[in-house]
């Protein structure tokens, strides 16, 4: 792309603070070079395209997803909560050839840049461990979509009974032996497939990273969380993990460390600027005070959170500490698609169910700038995010046509509360057009379905038994999570949940 230029004529541009105004957009080499008045001039070899009525934002950023969920679409019963799903979640990504993995990626990546989303930070999963080809497998789908992400293997040195103290004690009998002989990946090979993921990273880095996600604390061991971190370090690269999610982590996380999870985390020095911590719902104000002063972003997913009945996270909170936040899909089978506008609505919303004190809701403009800018510094890429120039051409232009957009009296909030991404029109990542009047323009999306279908009927055969005997293990896990996050000790009635 070295020297292309191209000029986006005729639009409304979204501004950084939330204003409105009639530009051209000015793109060199994927860059934003300038914004100027309409009509400005150009070389003669600058391609023009028309953005008459039509709003430009900057593409969405999701914070937080897992491709691996999209090859399970609908396979989540709609009354399970976060550890009843994760006492099964294994089997859902058992079984699975390297080009499974490929297009659960690519099905999550489309309908990610039909939705106006142009980057992703992906934590995916492997049974029975990462691999460097199935981790290459999942960044080549961003690649071949033309998105940007942060692809990061899944990874813990605990099964969900050895990360809950007292689980296996409140199994009947029969299941007390079987689930205690399962077990996490040995850690060396964990860790040999991280090293060679980072060191042989053959992706233009511009556009899609390596990154580690130590799923959630509980289930990884001090050390295992030491050596992430410090590999984390040594090649640069982010964290991800899943932190205070449900009521149960919280709780027994502080039965396990005599101290909240966040507490436990900043002992071991694992807190930094290059994490970013999924959903951060059971939070204290001394956690909150921790992840600022450390630099941690939070990924906020609303969708997933009312999904799976974990709880509603205390944003207001975190963005008066002064920590940023982000927004995130989660997982197609546990929050049901990857429609960034939806999530950005709801974190707006989810913010108002306490009445009256119309001060602390969030505005529809701190919302968009969750889902763009505070997303944009949980991936790491300082450069997206916004309209302005230096930063990539990550653009998303919507028509206003659209019903939510007539009358136009306030553009952002009408966006805000009212697009469900149909009003997208064309996406353009790093100046490229992706996506344009109902079609993607960089995959075969009929042969995606066609593939997933097969792809889905082959898994369910040969995953059949491993979910039936998960599901009746499943509800014991639930009953013993909600006893524990609910029990009648003082940190569960200080979080009003006895």
């Amino acid at each position: 792309m070295t020297g292309h230029r191209t000029v986006i004529r005729g639009g409304l541009v979204l501004q950084p603070g939330g204003e409105t105004a009639p530009l051209d957009i000015l793109i060199e080499d994927g860059r934003i070079a300038a914004l100027e008045p309409r009509g400005v001039p150009v070389s003669d070899d600058t391609e023009s395209v028309s953005a008459d009525d039509r709003l430009l934002i900057p593409g969405l950023v999701n914070a937080h997803t897992h491709s691996h969920g999209a090859l399970n679409r609908g396979a989540v019963d709609d009354k399970v909560s976060l550890e009843m799903f994760l006492t099964g979640a294994g089997a859902s990504a058992r079984s699975r050839r390297l080009e499974d993995k490929y297009l659960s990626a690519a099905l999550s990546a489309a309908e990610m840049i039909r939705k106006g989303c142009t980057a992703c930070f992906d934590l995916t999963v492997e049974i029975p461990q990462p691999s460097e080809e199935g981790i290459s497998a999942v960044a080549r789908a961003y690649h071949d979509a033309g998105m940007r992400a942060v692809v990061a293997p899944m990874i813990a040195d605990r099964t969900i009974y050895q990360a809950l103290p007292g689980l296996l004690d409140a199994l009947p009998e029969d299941l007390r032996s079987q689930m205690a002989s399962l077990r996490a990946a040995p850690t060396e090979k964990t860790f040999e497939a991280c090293e060679a993921i980072l060191a042989n990273w053959s992706f233009d880095r511009r556009f899609i990273r390596p990154a580690l996600g130590p799923t959630i604390p509980l289930h990884c061991s001090d050390e295992f969380l030491r050596r992430c971190n410090q590999l984390s370090a040594e090649h640069g690269v982010r964290l991800q993990t899943h932190l205070a999610e449900s009521r149960a982590q919280a709780a027994i996380g502080q039965i396990r460390y005599g101290m909240s999870l966040v507490a436990h985390l900043d002992k071991l020095g694992f807190l930094s600027d290059r994490l970013s911590v999924a959903h951060a719902i059971w939070l204290n104000s001394d956690d909150i005070r921790r992840l600022a002063a450390q630099g941690v972003t939070v990924a906020h997913n609303p969708s997933s959170n009312l999904r799976l009945g974990s709880g509603v996270a205390p944003v207001r909170e975190m963005l008066n500490a002064g920590v940023a936040v982000g927004v995130g899909t989660d997982a197609s089978n546990t929050s049901d698609g990857q429609n960034m506008f939806e999530a950005t609505r709801l974190a707006s919303y989810l913010s108002r169910i306490d009445g009256f004190a119309t001060d602390e809701w969030i505005s529809a403009a701190e919302a968009f700038a969750m889902a763009t800018e505070g997303s944009a510094k949980g991936l790491g890429f300082e450069k997206i995010g916004r309209l302005a120039a230096g930063f990539e051409a990550d653009i998303v232009l919507l028509r206003l046509e659209s019903p939510h957009f007539v009358p136009l009296r306030s553009p952002l909030a009408q966006m805000v509360f009212g697009e469900n991404a149909a009003s997208v029109d064309t996406v353009m990542i790093g100046g490229r057009i992706v996506f344009h009047d109902g079609k993607l323009l960089t995959l075969d999306e009929a042969s995606l379905r066609s593939r997933a279908e097969e792809a889905a009927q082959r898994l369910d055969e040969t995953n059949a038994e491993v979910f039936a005997s998960s599901a009746g293990v499943a509800r014991l896990v639930g009953a013993f999570c909600a006893a524990q996050g609910c029990g009648a000790h003082a940190w569960a009635r200080k979080l009003r949940c006895d």
